[in-house]
């Protein structure tokens, strides 16, 4: 219950921000109070446009990204507001986040990502295989470039 009493709620240009207080690594139960605020946000408050403050945050356990494109899916405006430079280099973060301002972040749907498209081609192609079995819409790679990206 401790750890309740550090949330709050500011509202930043229309978004419904949840404020963690000064945390910087979230654990399993930071989590889940986030779930918990974020839902009564949501599904309580109907409110359309939530956000999260990451200021003093250094890492974020796996559920929170997967937690927030769940609410975009919904329908639900996502934003993320002054994240750390590791947190926002991570690569969903990358992917599936687009600046407004510099402090600010908006979560967006892509048809498809350059990550996704390169886990597809890698899919399709084990380096381990025969580079005769190949599919032809994806060229076989060198051993020479298999090397260089795997060190």
């Amino acid at each position: 219950m401790a750890r309740k009493k550090r949330s709050s709620i500011d509202v930043r240009d229309g978004f419904h921000a949840v404020v963690m207080g000064e945390m910087e690594i979230w654990d399993g139960a930071d989590l889940a109070l986030l779930r918990e605020t974020l839902a009564r946000l949501v599904d309580t408050e109907q409110r359309s446009a939530i956000g999260v403050d990451l200021t003093f945050v250094k890492y974020i356990p796996s559920g929170f990204f997967g937690m927030l494109y769940d609410y975009k899916d919904r329908g639900v405006s996502v934003r993320l507001y002054s994240p750390q430079a590791h947190i926002a280099n991570m690569l969903w973060f990358r992917e599936f986040f687009e600046s407004v301002d510099g402090e600010a972040f908006n979560l967006v749907v892509k048809a498809q990502t350059g990550h996704s498209a390169r886990s597809a081609m890698a899919a399709s192609k084990a380096p381990w295989s025969d580079t005769d079995d190949a599919p032809a819409a994806f060229p076989a790679v060198e051993e020479a470039t298999v090397a260089t990206i795997a060190h």
